[in-house]
C-alpha cells in the first residue's frame, strides 16, 4: 500500500482553519510563528478569527493556506515518519508540496507565494475577470463553449477537478457567456465564484512573467519524493524545471483529475490532504470510491491519518 499528500488551494481558507493544530502541537505553532516573523503579521491571529472578508483577499488566503498547510504537515511528521509515494497541490497548494518534498525551504516558500499572490492581484486589478464552476458537463463540451465565447472576450479552463466539475475563467463577458453555453449544451448547474480576477487563464500571463525571475532566483531543490505538476500532470524531481512549471501554473490550467488518476495509475491507495480542509478528499472520493480519501486540519483527523499511516 503507498500513499500521496495532497496540499489544497485557494477556497478551501475559513476562518479558525489551523487553529486547533496549532493551539496543541509546538512543531504547528512554531511554523504559524516563523510565517509571522517573516511577514510581519500574526497569520495565525488571521487565520484564526478573520474577519472572512479579509481571509479572502487574494494574498492573505494564499499566504493563510501555505502556512496552514505547512502547519499542518508539521503536526504529521511529529506522529509519523512520513515517506509518501508523491506529492501534490492545487494551484498555490503545489508550493506546500515542494516544500513537502524537500525542493524549498519554508521561508523560501513563503516568499515566493506572497510574491505571487501580490502579482496575481496587481494582474486581476489590471484585467479584471472572474471564475465560475460547471458541474455535470464533459471537458470537450466546456472546451467548445469557451472557444464559442472567445469571440467576445478571454474565457478558458481553469481548473479540472473531477468528474462532472470543471471551473473556467477570463474576463467577466466572456464567463457569463460561456456559462450560458455550457447550460444550452447540458450542465446540471454553472456557479459563480467568489474571486477577486480570473486566475489560471491568459488574464495573469502578465503575472506568470513577473513571477519567473523569482522562481528562478529560489534556486529549488532536488526534491525527495516526486511531485506532480498541476499544468503537466505528471512527476517531477528536478529542482531546475520547478521555476517554468508554477510560472505556466498561474495563467494554465489546474490538471487535478488527471493528476490524481495518475498515482491511481501508480497503485496509491491512499490520499491525505493536509492543510485546511476536506475539499481535495472530496473530489478524491468522486474521481474514485475505492480508495482511501483522508485529512489532516484538526487533532482529531490528525490522530485517525497518523494510525493509518502508522498501520501501512
Amino acid at each position: 500500500m503507498s500513499y500521496a499528500l495532497l496540499f489544497p488551494g485557494q477556497g478551501s481558507q475559513h476562518v479558525g482553519m489551523g487553529t486547533e493544530l496549532r493551539d496543541t502541537c509546538a512543531a504547528s505553532r512554531a511554523v504559524f510563528s516563523e510565517a509571522s516573523d517573516v511577514l510581519g503579521f500574526d497569520v495565525g491571529r488571521l487565520c484564526s478569527e478573520g474577519p472572512d472578508e479579509e481571509l479572502r483577499k487574494t494574498l492573505n488566503a494564499q499566504l493563510a493556506l501555505y502556512t496552514t498547510s505547512c502547519s499542518a504537515l508539521a503536526a504529521l511528521r511529529e506522529h509519523v515518519d512520513l515517506k509518501p509515494f508523491a506529492v501534490a497541490g492545487h494551484s498555490v497548494g503545489e508550493y506546500a508540496a515542494l516544500y513537502a518534498s524537500g525542493a524549498v525551504g519554508f521561508t523560501a516558500g513563503l516568499k515566493l507565494v506572497r510574491k505571487r499572490a501580490e502579482l496575481m492581484q496587481a494582474a486581476a486589478d489590471a484585467r479584471p475577470g472572474t471564475m465560475a464552476a460547471v458541474l455535470g458537463l464533459d471537458e470537450e463540451s466546456v472546451r467548445s463553449s469557451c472557444e464559442s465565447a472567445r469571440s467576445i472576450g478571454v474565457v478558458a479552463i481553469a481548473n479540472l477537478n473531477c468528474p462532472g466539475q470543471i471551473v473556467i475563467s477570463g474576463e467577466v463577458a466572456a464567463v457569463e457567456r460561456a456559462a450560458e453555453e455550457c447550460k444550452a449544451r447540458g450542465a446540471k448547474r454553472v456557479l459563480p465564484l467568489a474571486v477577486s480576477g480570473g486566475f489560471h487563464s491568459p488574464l495573469m500571463s502578465q503575472a506568470g512573467d513577473a513571477l519567473y525571475p523569482f522562481l528562478r532566483a529560489a534556486g529549488f531543490g532536488q526534491a525527495s519524493v516526486p511531485v506532480v505538476v498541476n499544468v503537466t500532470a505528471e512527476y517531477n524531481k528536478s529542482g531546475v524545471d520547478f521555476a517554468p512549471f508554477l510560472t505556466m501554473q498561474v495563467s494554465g490550467a489546474v490538471r487535478w483529475e488527471a493528476s490524481m488518476r495518475l498515482l491511481l495509475s501508480e497503485g496509491v491507495t491512499t490520499f491525505i490532504e493536509v492543510g485546511a480542509g476536506e475539499v481535495l478528499a472530496g473530489l478524491m472520493k468522486r474521481i474514485d470510491k475505492s480508495v482511501q480519501a483522508m485529512s489532516v486540519h484538526n487533532s482529531t483527523s490528525l490522530e485517525a491519518a497518523a494510525a493509518a499511516l502508522r498501520g501501512q
